[in-house]
């Protein structure tokens, strides 16, 4: 009678008459009265210990049948549709050949990996023995209240740093002696360590500045930061700790105002080409420029009075609209530097502006001049004078070392109006005599009455001592 051969769920595997074999599983299965089965049963008893040890996989698996793969030194099971590892764990110092989903302890660095199939990936711990304590932990930490679960971050066993939730101060000693005094909501880095966070945080790309309120002497509010992409103000000194100073403009090189130093010398620089510099006031309201510096012409402009404390000197030109008195120490001043020839020395300005008086270097006429009133005349010096009036005429005379002039003629007014004759009495008298006088002066001479006439004289004529000349017709 055939055998019907029932899995453990009851469906058939096979139907086996009797004196055959059947093969369609891993194992040989024979019927009734089948010569030599002893064989047969012996090799399924042995395939069943060894688990199908093989390099290559049963040909005909059962659901859930085990096969040892000799290949990858594992067990698997037979899923239905093919071989998975049972899931066992290898403790070795060495790297195990494995198969996907294997497991393996790593004994010199306490470390468990699983294999994907192509290559072993750590699962954990992150750190080894040697690294000791590295990654994060998570942790409960007490507080007056209870306990705060925390995630902490350990290198090399030390926390650097607590993720919490919750702000709170720990009762814990360890961790206020252990750089954790007072833990905030976030992260807090452990303070023995001067520990910092490096790289780009949301809060420092994007600055709060809706506060101004500090919440410590370290701790400074967004809003107490200098902007620069908008104007802004500052309660502070504005220190710039580099010579390269103040750059206000866009382009630094060549269009732009500069405040720098160098060798403790300080240059205030308008770069841009042919540009001024200004200085502004608001005067009652009104804006005025007392100072300007004109780029194309080097020139500088002062407006208002200017109060100068010790000297002035001046290596240019000096010009002045001021009518009061100046004194200089110079010995000579000069006008009219390096112009052209023109007309130039002093004006004493008077009521009317076409009625002042000069004093000035006739440059057509090459001398001195001197008027008002636009009525101008040379100025005589002691070298432009003659005591020969004869034969330099047109020149002012003067006198020679014995006091004497000459010219080409003279008319004299009258010495003595009533055009008396020269008396004797008149001998020491410098006086110039007149045309009349000297004719006559035959008459009266010395002091005594000396008469020349072709009449004889009465002796009413004359006195005691007196001379007659008779001159006959």
């Amino acid at each position: 009678m055939a055998y019907t051969i029932n899995k453990t769920d009851g469906t058939v595997v096979a139907t086996i008459t009797d004196g055959t074999v059947n093969n369609s599983t891993s194992l040989t299965l024979f019927g009734k009265s089948y010569s030599g089965f002893g064989e047969a049963l012996n090799e399924n008893l042995v395939k069943l210990l060894e688990n199908s040890s093989s390099s290559a996989a049963p040909t005909a698996p059962l659901k859930g049948e085990l096969w040892y793969d000799s290949a990858s030194a594992s067990l698997k099971v037979y899923d239905g549709s093919s071989f998975k590892p049972t899931g066992g764990a290898r403790a070795q110092s060495t790297e195990p050949t494995g198969a996907a989903g294997d497991l393996w302890l790593d004994t010199d660095d306490n470390q468990v990996y699983a294999y994907t199939g192509s290559a072993w990936k750590l699962v954990g711990p992150v750190y080894s023995d040697s690294q000791l304590l590295s990654g994060w932990k998570i942790e409960n930490i007490q507080y007056t209240g209870g306990s705060h679960t925390v995630s902490s971050m350990y290198a090399n066993n030390v926390r650097v740093a607590i993720l919490s939730k919750n702000s709170f101060t720990p009762s814990n000693n360890t961790e206020t002696s252990n750089g954790f005094a007072q833990i905030n909501a976030g992260i807090t880095l452990n303070s023995t360590l001067g520990a910092q966070l490096t790289g780009n945080t949301s809060q420092a790309s994007a600055l709060d500045v809706s506060g101004t309120t500090n919440t410590s002497g370290t701790v400074i509010a967004g809003g107490n930061f200098l902007r620069s992409d908008a104007s802004d103000t500052t309660a502070g000194a504005i220190q710039i700790n580099n010579d390269g100073g103040l750059v206000v403009g866009a382009n630094a090189s060549n269009d732009a105002f500069k405040i720098t130093r160098s060798s403790g010398n300080v240059t205030i620089a308008n770069v841009g080409e042919d540009k001024n510099v200004s200085f502004t006031i608001n005067d009652g309201g009104s804006t005025k420029t007392p100072l300007a510096f004109t780029g194309a012409s080097g020139a500088i402009a002062l407006t208002g009075d200017v109060t100068i404390t010790g000297n002035l000197n001046i290596s240019g030109e000096y010009n002045s609209s001021s009518s009061n008195v100046a004194t200089y120490d110079d010995a000579f001043i000069k006008v009219n530097s390096n112009n052209s020839q023109a007309d130039a020395g002093l004006i004493a300005e008077t009521d009317s502006l076409t009625n002042d008086a000069r004093i000035f270097w006739d440059v057509s006429e090459g001398h001195w001049t001197a008027g008002s009133n636009n009525s101008y005349s040379q100025i005589i010096r002691d070298a432009d004078s003659t005591a020969d009036g004869h034969a330099n005429r047109q020149k002012v005379l003067k006198t020679t070392g014995a006091g004497n002039i000459k010219v080409t003629t003279a008319t004299l007014g009258s010495v003595n109006a009533s055009g008396a004759a020269i008396t004797t009495s008149d001998t020491s008298s410098t006086s110039v005599p007149t045309v009349g006088q000297v004719a006559t002066f035959g008459n009266f001479w010395g002091g005594s009455e000396k008469y020349v006439s072709t009449i004889a004289p009465q002796a009413s004529d004359g006195n005691n001592g007196d001379i007659w000349f008779v001159r006959e017709v």
